[in-house]
């Protein structure tokens, strides 16, 4: 009986952790909670969405993969501005603006990435 009730206490802990989604935090600029709102409201993608905050020539830039196929990844400085697709699209190479930044980034970390299936 015991093991039982330490078994349901685990899987729920577990089904928390795992259906908990994951948000930015206090560093990041409150537009993303409108862009995160804004694909919540989307169906779900194959892969699923994310947001990666980077470094990108010395600033804070926000990346959203390519979600499928021949679509363009999307690029987002501090402030919530487009920068540019850096990938993506037919030829997969972006839209030409910011060709180096998968050479150049740094300091990768995910944000917030899509939780539902």
């Amino acid at each position: 009986m015991r093991s039982r009730i330490l078994f349901a206490v685990l899987m729920a802990g577990v089904t928390y952790a795992c259906a908990r989604p994951t948000q930015p935090g206090p560093e990041d600029p409150a537009w993303l909670g409108a862009l995160i709102a804004q694909i919540e409201r989307e169906p779900v993608t194959n892969p699923p969405s994310s947001i990666v905050r980077y470094q990108y020539k010395d600033e804070t830039v926000y990346y959203r993969p390519s979600r499928c196929c021949d679509v363009f990844s999307d690029l987002y400085d501090f402030s919530g501005v487009l920068i540019c697709h850096p990938d993506g699209g037919i030829a997969g190479a972006g839209d030409g603006r910011c060709g180096d930044f998968a050479a150049t980034r740094s300091a990768g970390q995910i944000v917030w990435a899509d939780s539902r299936r």
